[in-house]
């Protein structure tokens, strides 16, 4: 059995200079809780790993407004515009990642490959700096794997062992990060006991949290 704890202790497992994982796509399937709780403690130079910077307010927003991005890997910014102001004042160093490379980068560190072989963002900027690899004569960019030090995960149902299950478009990245995260802190709408989730809808197993956020009252 897994103890759920307050949102309180949640935040207090975070430091300042973490690096953060946060599921969802434009705020679906975001754990809202925890965002605005670790935007509100004021931490501050984090890396924020993200699919995007939703709007403000929205999704990973809130981080963004509260100046507690230090380092920002993500595929699209361009509905944020504290996002885009904070980059181009140099405030927030940003990664623009392809958004398949980046659910696959986060996969790779998941399941443990070295890497990933890809021909998105060949010829363009994404190709800076990185390892071009040649195989029967065509090119490929290594791409390497991400990792963190916390994820930020938001589920449907929670049981009590912490198996997971989604619904919806919030099956995106949470799933995925759940595998990546050092320290997994689950965000569920419900906590139900053991049985009352279907093993076929357990996409996230419970070996993989190690905290269940308590319900809000």
């Amino acid at each position: 059995m897994k103890q759920a704890i307050s949102l309180e202790d949640a935040i207090a497992l975070i430091p300042d200079g973490a690096s953060v994982m946060v599921g969802g796509f434009m705020g679906v399937g975001a754990p809202r809780r925890l965002i605005r709780a670790l935007a509100a403690a004021g931490r501050k130079n984090l890396t924020l790993i993200t699919n995007d910077t939703a709007i403000p307010g929205e999704g990973p927003g809130p981080l963004i407004s509260g100046g507690c991005v230090a380092r920002l890997i993500t595929s699209h910014i361009g509905k944020n515009p504290e996002a885009q102001a904070q980059m181009l004042s140099g405030q927030i160093e940003v990664e623009l990642v392809p958004q398949g490379t980046l659910v696959e980068r986060i996969r790779a560190a998941g399941v443990g490959l070295g890497g990933v072989l890809t021909q998105t963002g060949l010829g363009t900027l994404v190709e800076d700096g990185k390892q071009v690899v040649k195989i029967d004569g065509q090119r490929w960019l290594l791409e390497t794997p991400i990792q963190a030090d916390f994820a930020l995960i938001r589920a449907r149902r929670c049981d009590y062992v912490g198996n997971l299950e989604y619904t919806l478009t919030a099956h995106n990245f949470n799933p995925i990060m759940a595998m990546a995260g050092a320290t997994v802190i689950a965000e569920p709408d419900e906590i139900v006991p053991l049985g009352v989730i279907p093993p076929d809808a357990v996409k996230t197993p419970g070996l993989l949290v190690d905290h269940v956020l308590r319900r809000a009252c």
